[in-house]
């Protein structure tokens, strides 16, 4: 279902004290430092650190690089000034996602990073779609690296520090992305705790993202999903932009029907001491209706995650998520598209 991508370069910050490696979708990162509950409180109501240096980073430069892109993605950034960040996706014909992505210009170069193994792909793509304009693409996932910072207290942590910094807002979910040189990994994240960051896994990261309703790409989507499912249609999709791959289905779903399935979010069943797996199916009465994504066990909530179902399940139905009892809250509602505006019911992460 998911693209398992290419092998990570192992982070220098995995042999900090305490660090625990993580595995598929982020190995080459640490899962925790030794007691992820306390690291998601200080991602949740203070300010911390998490080493993302596993996803892939690339660069376009030259001057036609904006136009480009925003003719081949679906956000609008013909517009995007030095410093602003945007999301956006890379469509098939169909209007299946193929790529998501963060990025910022810094009015030079700009820079885009996107899911671990999935770099390569993406610049393949882009390369495929030069053709004679003034832009040049390079990959350099294994010369940078992503430190993102978060929590309330975290908005200015990363001024001033060497690097590209792009915040993001999906939702309620802010984060602050610093791409830095790799060899300067540790230096930059010691400077943040000294700054008064705490270092966080990505098991910390991925509770609080899943409690925020955030969608990500390979673990919440599959080859079929389209922008609409999953709620990207409000944080990574311009609807007033000209052409690009796979328009046409977000403006058919968006004007004239409903997407097939919904994104929605999992209380599950606390008793049991396991979460479902990526790739389990949902059940309503025996019958698979979906597949779970992710699952996280958060400090507050208990253990939760992310499926996509078929959109015409009840949204007060009792589920079943890889066996585990589970009940369900909208994300995305069963009545998306059509000119219904997305309504996207999310915990606040700062």
């Amino acid at each position: 279902m998911a693209d398992r991508g290419a092998a990570a370069q192992p982070s220098p910050l995995l042999a900090w004290p305490q660090a625990v490696p993580g595995s598929w979708p982020d190995a080459g990162v640490a899962a925790h430092y030794g007691d992820p509950m306390r690291e998601q409180r200080s991602l949740d109501q203070g300010a911390g650190l998490v080493d993302r240096s596993n996803r892939g980073v690339l660069t376009l430069t030259g001057p036609d690089r904006l136009g480009w892109l925003h003719s081949l993605t679906t956000q609008d950034l013909e517009h995007l000034a030095p410093g602003d960040s945007a999301q956006a996706l890379v469509l098939s014909p169909n209007g299946h996602v193929e790529q998501h992505m963060v990025l910022t210009d810094d009015g030079a170069a700009t820079w885009l990073h996107t899911e671990p193994g999935r770099a390569a792909g993406l610049a393949a793509f882009l390369e495929s779609m030069r053709f004679m304009l003034r832009v040049e693409v390079a990959d350099l996932t294994g010369s940078c690296a992503v430190l993102t910072v978060m929590g309330p207290s975290g908005a200015g942590l990363a001024e001033g520090l060497d690097g590209v910094l792009a915040r993001v807002s999906a939702g309620s979910f802010g984060i602050n992305d610093l791409i830095v040189a790799r060899d300067a990994l540790p230096a930059a994240a010691g400077e943040l705790l000294r700054r008064g960051g705490t270092l966080a896994g990505m098991w910390a990261f991925e509770a609080l993202r899943i409690a925020a309703r955030v969608p990500r790409l390979g673990l919440d989507t599959d080859h079929r999903t389209i922008p609409h499912e999953v709620g990207w249609i409000e944080t990574a999709v311009h609807l007033n932009k000209g052409c690009y791959r796979g328009q046409e289905t977000v403006a058919r779903v968006h004007n004239l029907g409903h997407p097939p399935r919904r994104l929605v979010f999992l209380h599950l069943d606390g008793s049991v001491d396991r979460l479902p797996a990526h790739g389990d199916p949902v059940q309503l009465d025996g019958a698979a209706v979906g597949f779970t994504g992710s699952s996280a066990r958060h400090y507050e909530l208990g253990p939760i995650g992310l499926a996509l179902v078929k959109r015409t399940v009840p949204v007060d139905a009792p589920l079943l998520a890889g066996g585990v009892a589970a009940a369900q809250e909208i994300v995305v509602s069963p009545d998306v598209g059509a000119n219904v505006q997305v309504a996207l019911r999310r915990r606040h992460v700062p």
